[in-house]
């Protein structure tokens, strides 16, 4: 496939895809697993390439915010896995109508179908008790509230006694 014609002609697309097709070529010649990155491995890079976001801090929070047009709120899972990595993850599915029965067919197809994620490590001071997630005409935000930050200790005094 020629990713020129899709507009993603720029260093960083050249070099994700010259990952992903020299992985499709391993697998289809059934080489040993030591020869490139393993199947969940590519998959997870593919979804995760495909899936920007934008990521700002406030005084109180981080805020995340991902496009997720036309998804439901049920295609799409936030999770906190091992106690720090924010995964927004999810699977956009084509839509299966009446109109494929009748003979109706795809002449284009750019919107992209299949599973996305993306990952964060949270810094030290994110509550991981108080996270929200909205999605509201097709933009997800999550936020990640920030732990209050520590009391500064209070040099502790100590009489001295007269002998």
């Amino acid at each position: 496939m020629d990713i020129s014609l899709m507009g993603f002609d720029t260093p960083f697309f050249r070099n994700l895809h010259h990952i992903l097709e020299a992985t499709d070529d391993t697998t289809t010649n059934n080489k040993s697993s030591n020869a490139g990155p393993t199947g969940a491995y590519v998959r997870d890079a593919r979804a995760m390439a495909a899936t920007p976001a934008d990521v700002k801090e406030y005084p109180n929070s981080y805020v995340f915010i991902v496009d997720m047009p036309g998804l439901k709120s049920g295609d799409i899972k936030v999770q906190v896995e091992e106690d720090n990595v924010l995964v927004i993850s999810g699977e956009r599915k084509r839509e299966h109508d009446q109109e494929e029965k009748e003979g109706v067919k795809y002449v284009r197809m750019e919107r992209r179908i299949g599973k996305f994620m993306r990952k964060f490590a949270l810094p030290e001071n994110a509550n991981m008790e108080k996270i929200s997630a909205i999605c509201q005409d097709g933009v997800l935000t999550v936020t990640v509230e920030k732990l209050p930050p520590p009391e500064p200790k209070k040099p502790k005094t100590i009489q001295v006694q007269v002998a």
